[in-house]
């Protein structure tokens, strides 16, 4: 097994980041905000945020997204979507690394304060959150409007 390297997500990954997704048990993927224009789309307003773990990185053929973080901004508060690792590269720092790299981005952009999502059912992600030193809220309500009923939710049942 090569390296493994960590790199700003751009939109020509979206083919193999969507493919990795699809692979994540409990993943929900959205209709219209998880397409590729969409995803695109919040690449281009943060170009710089967002990282991919790549096994092979020298740029060939032969490299292999493994990993990867959405992460933006809104001038205030940094948020971490889409947060995942291929199961066989599990356990082996590359989450942190990511989170590393997309925390030190927001830094650059003066950012504070970043917030995450995690399913409660979610279980390796939860505890991926705790034992890096993430803060659970228990304080808290999340809520959402959905503005266009279109956009829906299906989480991914990939097998174990």
């Amino acid at each position: 097994m090569e390296e493994i390297t960590i790199r700003a997500m751009r939109p020509e990954d979206y083919d193999s980041v969507h493919a990795l997704w699809m692979t994540i048990r409990g993943f929900g993927i959205r209709s219209i905000d998880d397409s590729r224009e969409e995803i695109e789309r919040f690449l281009v307003r943060n170009p710089m945020t967002s990282a991919v773990a790549v096994d092979g990185a020298d740029g060939g053929a032969d490299e292999k997204i493994i990993g990867a973080i959405l992460c933006g901004h809104d001038g205030r508060q940094g948020c971490f979507y889409h947060v995942c690792v291929e199961k066989p590269y599990r356990r082996r720092g590359i989450g942190t690394k990511m989170a590393a790299f997309c925390m030190e981005a927001l830094r650059r952009e003066k950012i504070n304060k970043i917030a995450l999502i995690a399913f409660t059912k979610n279980d390796a992600g939860n505890a991926f959150w705790k034992q890096i030193g993430w803060t659970f809220r228990g304080d808290c309500n999340y809520y959402e409007f959905p503005l266009n009923r279109e956009n829906i939710t299906r989480f991914v049942d990939a097998s174990d």
